[in-house]
C-alpha cells in the first residue's frame, strides 16, 4: 500500500512537469497512433524515473541528491544542460543521465555516435554527460572540480555491447543498469574510501555545494518549455534526416557521404544504397 502511494504521488508530478507535456497532434489515424506512441514512451520515462527515485531515497542520509535540474551552459546549442541527477557523497559527486531505450546498445567510450540495435544512432550518452558536468563547474568552487564520477543509466529493456573498461568499477565514466544505481554508487564510494583514506566534503561543504546546484536551477516554466519544444525540434531534423538517409532496399541507415555519392552517380537513378546493394546492381 505504502509503495502504491508514492507511485500515485510520483505519476501526478510527473504529469505536471513541463518535461513531460505532451505533444499537440492532429486527429488523424496517424496522429492518433504516434499520441499512442507518445503516451507509451512517457508512461515507461515514467516508471524508469521511479525506479531511480526509490533507489536514491535509500541512499545513504550522509548523502544529498538533487533531480530534473535545468541550468545555463553557453556551450551548449540550446543555451542550457538539463541533468536527471545529481548525488554529492563524501567522496564524490556522481551525475546521472538516464536513457530508456530497448535493444542491444553498441558503443565506446571515444566514439561520438552510439547504436541501438546496430541501426539506429544516438548521441554518446558518456560526451553528454561530460557536457552537463562541465556547465555544473560553473556553479561549484574551483577545489570541488576534480571529483565528479558520470554514470549512465539504462533500463533492463538493453543488453550492452561496449567497452569493458564502462562496466568497471574503478572507471570515472560508468555504464550501468537502472536496477544497479544502488549498488554501483556504494560500491564506487568504498573504492573512493579507500583511495582517499579520509573524506573529501565534510557535511557542511556537502550542503554549500547543494545549495548553489539548488540556486542555479531553473524553475521557470516558460523558459523549461522553451527548452523542451527546442529539443523536440532538433529531435524532428535528426529523425527526419536519418530517414532520407536510408538504402531503399534493406533500410539500413548510411552516411552523408553515401547518400551523397550515390544521388551523384546517375547509375543509381536518384536512389539511395547502402555499400552491400550497391555491388548487387
Amino acid at each position: 500500500m505504502f509503495l502504491d502511494f508514492l507511485f500515485k504521488n510520483k505519476k501526478d508530478n510527473i504529469n505536471n512537469n513541463m518535461k513531460e507535456t505532451p505533444i499537440p497532434v492532429k486527429k488523424t489515424n496517424n496522429a492518433t497512433t504516434k499520441k499512442k506512441d507518445d503516451r507509451t514512451a512517457v508512461r515507461k520515462g515514467e516508471l524508469g524515473e521511479y525506479k531511480i527515485d526509490i533507489q536514491l531515497s535509500q541512499l545513504s542520509k550522509d548523502y544529498m541528491y538533487l533531480s530534473d535540474l535545468l541550468i545555463k551552459n553557453p556551450k551548449s546549442s540550446t543555451g542550457y544542460s538539463q541533468i536527471d541527477h545529481i548525488i554529492i557523497t563524501p567522496y564524490g559527486l556522481f551525475v546521472i543521465e538516464t536513457k530508456n531505450y530497448q535493444g542491444t546498445i553498441y558503443g565506446g567510450k571515444n566514439k561520438k555516435t552510439w547504436l541501438i540495435n546496430g541501426k539506429f544512432k544516438m548521441m554518446n550518452p558518456l560526451m553528454q554527460n561530460y557536457g552537463h558536468i562541465q556547465a555544473l563547474k560553473n556553479f561549484i568552487e574551483d577545489k570541488y572540480q576534480q571529483y565528479f564520477i558520470s554514470l549512465v543509466s539504462f533500463t533492463k529493456r538493453c543488453t550492452f555491447k561496449i567497452e569493458e573498461e564502462l562496466r568497471k568499477i574503478n572507471s570515472n565514466e560508468l555504464v550501468i543498469y537502472d536496477v544497479e544505481l544502488t549498488q554501483f554508487i556504494n560500491r564506487k564510494v568504498a573504492v573512493l574510501k579507500l583511495q582517499y583514506k579520509k573524506p573529501i566534503f565534510l557535511k557542511n561543504e556537502i550542503e554549500t555545494i547543494y545549495n548553489s546546484l539548488l540556486n542555479a536551477n531553473i524553475t521557470d516554466a516558460t523558459i523549461r518549455k522553451q527548452y523542451i519544444d527546442v529539443i523536440k525540434e532538433k529531435k524532428n531534423i535528426t529523425d527526419k534526416k536519418e530517414k532520407e538517409n536510408k538504402c531503399i532496399v534493406c533500410q539500413k541507415p548510411v552516411s552523408d557521404k553515401v547518400k551523397s555519392f550515390c544521388l551523384s552517380n546517375k547509375k543509381f537513378q536518384g536512389k539511395i544504397y547502402c555499400f552491400e546493394h550497391q555491388k548487387s546492381l
